[in-house]
């Protein structure tokens, strides 16, 4: 059924009477507690060819906190984020997360122990509803051949678009439509095939579970009036928002966002702004983003990593970064002084 009209307008969070108050609000202390270390870069590089993409950076990510990466553009800023959720492999260094270090990490395992993420380009699936879109964040959350095929996939066994692209709202439809290469036999009975398969017993109880999580992410995103919506046909900050949501359908414990807010008005942007600090503040989630946007880093940020040319350039509170000559040098310029050529 073709949804109303109205529901093609932006769906906007509640806001105070005042719209100029910060996004954090009056009520938010200005000192936050952190956590422990939850992820630790260290001394990362990574090359492509005679590029220099990322030289020797470290750096820490606390639990709780929302730390952002900036810098001019060809900084290594998205580059760093490929290196933490397994999309690059850095030639050196090490990553720990939760306690675990690893010199190369793929992509299923990151999403597997709780790291999402968001691209800079909005990444959906556009013929998809919004509520499919948002279903597909909760695909490792289900047991059984489902979850074994998205490993296999994220593993190099094909196309994550085919997979995806399967993900309707008949869950035996998704499941006939795997490749039998993606299906591990020597793992799986036929038996367990056809309980995930047939929407009945089981499997269905487990898609109604994995349905009340994603109805209350899109009540949470406040996007109830465009669940049934292709994700092609929403404006570009709605489809941001779709995005943010399907990372969240995950369950992250780290959650990376790149230019959550690239391309976006002013209105967007503070609604976007107020749906990060709602994610971090009541779900406790560790955020990690990239944004160019000043005013947005020094507000909702509560620690700054500075990147230039691939190289670490200032670490510290919002306030310290702000003030600091080489940060100003690498945004601004460096004056020539008169006679140089």
């Amino acid at each position: 059924m073709t949804p109303p009209n109205d529901a093609m307008t932006e769906a906007k969070p509640a806001k105070p009477e005042d719209a100029s108050v910060s996004a954090r609000g009056d009520n938010v202390p200005p000192q936050k507690k952190l956590g422990d270390v939850i992820l630790k870069a260290d001394n990362i590089s990574l090359s492509f060819g005679g590029v220099r993409a990322i030289s020797d950076v470290s750096f820490e990510i606390r639990e709780h906190e929302i730390l952002a990466i900036i810098g001019p553009n060809g900084a290594g800023k998205t580059s760093m984020l490929n290196c933490i959720n397994g999309f690059y492999h850095p030639q050196e260094g090490t990553i720990t997360y939760q306690g675990v270090t690893r010199s190369q990490m793929r992509p299923y395992e990151a999403a597997n122990s709780g790291i999402a993420r968001t691209f800079q380009n909005v990444a959906l699936f556009a013929g998809m509803s919004v509520l499919d879109n948002i279903m597909t964040g909760r695909l490792l959350k289900m047991p059984g051949v489902l979850r074994q095929a998205v490993n296999r996939v994220a593993d190099g066994d094909g196309a994550i678009g085919g997979l995806m692209s399967a993900h309707r709202s008949s869950r035996a439809f998704r499941i006939a439509s795997l490749p039998v290469s993606w299906i591990p036999g020597a793992a799986i009975s036929a038996a367990d095939f056809m309980l995930e398969a047939v929407y009945k017993g089981p499997a269905q109880r487990d898609e109604i579970e994995n349905r009340i999580f994603v109805e209350k992410i899109i009540e949470f995103m406040n996007i109830q009036a465009i669940r049934r919506v292709p994700a092609g046909r929403l404006p570009y900050g709605l489809q941001k928002r779709v995005e943010l949501a399907r990372a969240l359908a995950a369950e992250p414990t780290l959650l990376l966002l790149d230019e959550p807010m690239a391309g976006m008005n002013v209105e967007e942007k503070e609604d976007m702004c107020r749906f990060i600090l709602d994610v971090n503040d009541e779900f406790g989630t560790t955020i990690a983003l990239i944004e160019h946007d000043m005013g947005v880093v020094m507000d909702i940020s509560d620690r700054v990593v500075v990147l230039d040319y691939g190289r670490k350039l200032a670490d510290g509170s919002p306030e310290e970064v702000r003030g600091n000559q080489d940060v100003i040098d690498a945004y601004l310029g460096v004056p020539h002084e008169e006679g140089d050529d």
